[in-house]
């Protein structure tokens, strides 16, 4: 039996330009970082009793015989990729999917090390983000980003930069004090609404041609924000204000990135006392995040207060495997 732990990630600049049409052309950066809220996938065998040769546990059941069979793309798609058969898996999250935390890619990254794991092998981090990069992007053809895949398999406060050979990730090296304090900063709070990012990424695509001024300029904001954090002579509330600004401009790459709901909780915020933030992930709908001094976030709160305000700590670890117990399975004969 395997069991993976693997964070979720929040996103603060770049979003958008590590799209690989973009970035193959015009280079891309984000600064994100995980979190203390996990996804985490056990697996193992199926024992041979059954009438169906898998199983699989998330926001439904699926028992099958064949992979063919299979409903849920990603599962499928890894199931292939990697040669499993006769599969028990379950899916437990601390955060709701399709929420713009890059769960589905948190999901897709455990699974994999999990897959890897069964199998006796042990592959390192970014081997992992590759190939949650290409069962998602490639296998599963959705729309999207690399930076979610890569966040979950590295974890940690990183820069992430992207260009016509790939990508490269930096850890941003910050004091313990400097980097407690911006967690204490930041406050988020789930908005309700869901939606699958890989659609709002299709319906934002269309505007994309005429919006490279304003990638451009997001991507310039991600080496804004890392010397905010690096220097530290610079007042931390300038991130805050970064935060604003880059979220002003997300919001014209796509009218899908954002709504007057979305806007009206947005504004709510700000005018309670918050510097700045922005919407998480691709937009239209799940977790705001807020820059907020000490000073006004009980403000900030009692504002929100008909959201889920949702505690949070940095996390470092990226995915790993929790428990690992290896089995002995011989393959069915044809």
């Amino acid at each position: 039996m395997i069991i993976a732990k693997t964070p979720f990630r929040m996103s603060f600049f770049g979003g958008g330009t590590d799209v690989e049409e973009y970035f193959r052309e015009n280079g891309g950066a984000v600064l994100s970082t995980t979190f203390d809220k996990y996804c985490y996938t056990n697996v193992r065998h199926l024992p041979r009793f059954f009438d169906y040769r898998t199983e699989l546990s998330y926001s439904r059941i699926e028992r099958v015989k064949t992979i063919d069979e299979i409903q849920h793309p990603a599962i499928r798609g890894a199931m292939q990729m990697l040669d499993m058969h006769e599969i028990r898996l379950t899916y437990e999250g601390d955060l709701p999917a399709r929420s713009g935390l890059g769960t589905s890619s948190s999901f897709a990254v455990g699974m994999l090390g999990a897959f890897y794991a069964l199998k006796g092998k042990y592959v390192d981090k970014k081997k992992l983000a590759d190939d949650a990069i290409y069962l998602e992007r490639v296998l599963c053809k959705e729309a999207g980003g690399w930076q979610d895949q890569i966040a979950a398999a590295y974890g940690g406060l990183n820069r992430i930069d992207f260009d016509e050979n790939g990508y490269e990730v930096t850890p941003i090296i910050i004091n313990q004090e400097r980097k407690r304090q911006l967690n204490n900063n930041l406050m988020m709070f789930f908005t309700g609404f869901t939606r699958f990012s890989s659609e709002v990424h299709k319906r934002a695509a269309l505007d994309k041609i005429e919006k490279r001024a304003q990638l451009k300029e997001m991507h310039t904001l991600v080496g804004e924000a890392e010397k905010v954090l690096l220097n530290k002579e610079t007042k931390l509330d300038e991130f805050g204000r970064l935060l604003d600004y880059t979220w002003k401009l997300k919001r014209q790459t796509g009218k899908a990135v954002s709504s007057s709901s979305i806007d009206e909780l947005y504004e709510k915020g700000i005018a309670a006392g918050a510097i700045g933030g922005k919407l998480l992930g691709a937009g239209g709908g799940g977790f705001l995040v807020f820059y907020v001094e000490p000073e006004y976030r009980c403000a900030v709160k009692e504002a929100m207060s008909d959201l889920l305000y949702v505690p949070f700590e940095f996390e470092n670890s990226g995915t790993r495997i929790l428990h690992y117990t290896p089995e002995n399975y011989e393959p069915l004969q044809s």
